[in-house]
C-alpha cells in the first residue's frame, strides 16, 4: 500500500504542477493582451495626431494660395478698371 500512495502523490503533485502552470500562462496571456490593446491604441491616438497635424497644414497652404490668387485677380480686375 505504501507504493501507491506515492504514487497517487506523485500523480496528485504532477496534476496541481501542470495546473499552476497553465494558470500562470493564462494570467501572462490576459496581461499580453491587455498591454497589446493600450499600445494599439496609443498608435492610433498618435497616428489620428499626425493625420490631423497633417490635414491641417495642408488646409493652412491651400488657404494661403487661395488668398493670393484672389489678389491676383483682384489687382488684375483693378488695373482693368483704371
Amino acid at each position: 500500500m505504501y507504493k501507491g500512495e506515492t504514487t497517487m502523490k506523485r500523480i496528485f503533485r504532477t496534476m496541481l504542477c501542470v495546473t499552476v502552470s497553465l494558470a500562470i500562462s493564462a494570467m501572462a496571456f490576459g496581461q499580453t493582451a491587455k498591454e497589446d490593446i493600450k499600445d494599439a491604441g496609443k498608435a492610433t491616438k498618435h497616428a489620428a495626431k499626425k493625420t490631423g497635424s497633417a490635414i491641417k497644414k495642408g488646409t493652412k497652404k491651400a488657404v494661403n494660395k487661395t488668398a493670393k490668387g484672389v489678389e491676383k485677380g483682384a489687382e488684375k480686375v483693378k488695373d482693368k478698371t483704371n
